[in-house]
């Protein structure tokens, strides 16, 4: 399960953070996830508790921001929803096409103390 391993970075990059900004609380972390990034938001949250315990987000919630994917179209010229890294476009059929959204995981926003 590597939703583990990226749950402990995810945790670290918050430490990091509450160290240069001097925050001593994490209340929220607002965690997008990219619906072709190939991350189980199910298993992050299950992960999440486990990993945070006696750090800084020790506590806190975890809400989970699902982001579409998207990919541009050359032959339409446009942007188009899709739901697989392998996509044709919904429209036309044209392949390949640019994927421009829905592979990140990032941090959103916290909320701290």
């Amino acid at each position: 399960m590597h939703e583990m391993s990226l749950v402990q970075s995810v945790v670290e990059t918050i430490e990091q953070a509450a160290h240069t900004h001097h925050f001593r609380r994490v209340k929220t972390v607002w965690l997008e996830i990219g619906e072709l990034s190939s991350v189980e938001p199910e298993a992050m949250v299950f992960c999440f508790d486990a990993v945070a315990r006696n750090t800084i987000v020790d506590g806190a919630k975890l809400e989970i921001v699902s982001v579409p994917g998207e990919a541009w179209c050359p032959h339409c010229a446009r942007t188009v929803p899709i739901e697989d890294l392998i996509a044709q476009c919904p429209d036309c059929g044209a392949c390949p096409l640019d994927i421009t959204d829905g592979r990140q995981m990032r941090i959103q926003e916290l909320e701290v103390e």
